[in-house]
């Protein structure tokens, strides 16, 4: 949530999941819960059965649009546009919180003059959605007390992703639904530990707590605690790795929990950029196609096998314990780590994950109050920052971490790849339920449930190539060419394709276009120009 200057844990729920049945209205764009976040997206269901309105943007009927009040079926790549119009509607009728804004927010006149020009008729034109239901959505959202927005990857993996956020945060605040109950901007993370590794400094730019690594005394602290000297240059997001990587400027890597030879875009760039490593390192559960590539794989233990504990969407910590003990020569995360740090020259001699846990809440203010004691039952939302704090079930009460909330003019940019005569349908990626990631092909009561990938096209399309259910199609873009599965389905509109990436067998992320944003180097998965034709082997 950019657009409220957010000092912590920005990618983390305002708001809690307890709160989501008893929304009057829920506000999900580009996201599609009851698959990817099946738990969520129950609530959500149960929402609707209760009465509460749901407006559900997305270029898919996913299972939510059917329980949705207005369903927006937008243009891939469009969001700011809709944002923008919604922004307009809500300020040219009225329907703004003028309380609200004068006291807690601030540039809300750059943002006004900002939408003017985003009428709904031009919007329309951007999004493909119809004027009427657009000003319906404005006036539901607008004036409902009980609103929240949530959102996932279908807002941030654009080349406008950050741009995408801080609009929904500026619609959020000029409409009030932030800072109380039932309300707030809640982004649904992708990971059941995301948010905890992004609080245990998991990124180029902050340390545990997100404290600025580039700010003196954030450092001198660090250096501390850690009785190390600490370089002052900014790390690097993954697909400056990579590209670094292909130009020899990096010539190791240590991957860890992750597999980018099937989940990052423009794949035959990935598979390159690996090769040319000098030395690779993949500390994981399986043999991932990563590790294909490896000198050295670590075998890892799993969930089940360890101590620990969980941050969640709602920055809920949990406690996390070992069911069973790790087979043959896997290890516990940390005790690899710290192995191999003994051996590099720095001491890490931890004794167990509690201990590790008691030096978090050192250096990790928003967790100073959370004890295993204290999350040996019920876990605890942070902040929390004294022992005796019960944890903060939403965020922004009364004021923004930086005072008044900073709303940001954004304009609408289109993707970064577009349809043209050669490669004239749009496809986005997803998930689905069966796989929720990558691992799950690995249980073979899931794989057996979806053995492969079906990619979806609508009948018209299906029509055009002369493809029936169930048949292959060869899918390429300007990077690369795959063969799938189809499945025919008036889920996706005309000219839109929809895939998953679990399949190491159709990788749909050989298609997919690199271009990511400036700020959080995401890249565009949601939007790449493709060109399909029924597949044949002899021809």
């Amino acid at each position: 949530m950019a657009g409220l200057a957010i000092t912590f844990g920005s990618g983390a729920m305002t708001n809690s999941i307890s709160e989501i049945e008893f929304n009057d209205v829920l506000f999900i764009i580009g996201s599609n819960p009851t698959e990817a976040h099946p738990i969520i997206g129950n609530k959500m269901k149960r929402a609707a059965l209760k009465g509460s309105k749901l407006i559900v943007i997305d270029p898919r009927k996913t299972e939510i649009a059917e329980y949705a009040a207005i369903w927006l079926q937008i243009v891939p790549g469009t969001d700011a546009a809709l944002i923008n119009g919604l922004i307009h509607i809500i300020i040219k009728e009225g329907w703004t919180d003028e309380e609200f804004i004068k006291n807690r927010c601030e540039n809300f006149e750059e943002v006004a003059k900002t939408v003017e020009k985003y009428t709904p008729k031009v919007v329309s034109e951007i999004t493909g959605v119809d004027q009427d239901k657009i000003f319906e959505a404005a006036e539901l959202y607008a004036k409902t007390h009980r609103a929240g927005i949530f959102y996932t990857l279908g807002i941030t993996e654009h080349t406008t992703g950050t741009a995408n956020v801080m609009n929904l945060a500026n619609l959020a605040m000029i409409t009030g639904h932030v800072g109380k109950e039932f309300s707030g901007v809640n982004p649904l993370r992708g990971q059941n530990n995301v948010q905890g590794a992004c609080d245990m400094g998991a990124l180029p730019n902050v340390f545990p707590g997100y404290k600025d690594v580039t700010d003196s005394e954030n450092i001198r602290f660090m250096e501390r605690v850690w009785n190390v000297s600490l370089n002052r240059r900014l790390g690097l997001r993954i697909p400056e790795m990579l590209d670094m990587a292909l130009t020899g400027e990096i010539k190791a890597m240590y991957v860890m929990g992750e597999d980018p030879a099937l989940t990052d875009p423009d794949l035959n760039h990935v598979w390159k950029a690996l090769g040319n490593l000098d030395f690779l390192v993949v500390q994981d559960l399986f043999i991932t196609e990563t590790a294909k590539f490896a000198d050295v794989i670590l075998p890892a233990a799993c969930y089940a096998e360890k101590d620990g504990t969980f941050t969640n969407t709602e920055r809920r910590i949990q406690r996390l314990r070992k069911a069973v003990e790790p087979p043959g020569e896997c290890r516990v995360d940390w005790q690899i780590i710290s192995d191999l740090s003994n051996r590099m020259g720095y001491s890490m001699n931890y004794k167990n994950s509690e201990e590790i846990f008691e030096e978090i809440r050192m250096v990790t203010p928003i967790y100073a109050g959370i004890t295993y004691e204290r999350i040996d039952a019920i876990g605890l939302q942070w902040p929390c920052p004294t022992t005796d704090h019960p944890g903060t079930k939403f965020l922004h009460n009364g004021v923004f971490p930086r005072g008044k909330g900073r709303m940001v003019p954004v304009e609408y940019e289109p993707p970064a790849e577009l349809t043209n005569e050669e490669y004239p349908i749009i496809l986005t990626t997803g998930r689905m339920l069966y796989h929720y990631n990558i691992m799950t092909r690995h249980s073979k009561n899931l794989d057996t449930l979806r053995p492969y990938e079906l990619v979806e096209i609508c009948p018209e399309d299906a029509a055009q190539i002369n493809v029936q259910d169930g048949e292959e199609v060869e899918i390429s873009s300007r990077r690369g060419t795959i063969i799938s599965r189809v499945r025919i389905t008036d889920r996706v509109p005309k000219e839109v394709m929809f895939m998953t990436f679990h399949y190491k067998e159709s990788p749909a992320n050989v298609l997919t276009n690199s271009a990511f944003d400036p700020i959080t180097k995401t890249a565009e998965y949601k939007v790449s120009a493709v060109k399909v034709k029924k597949y044949e082997i002899f021809t």
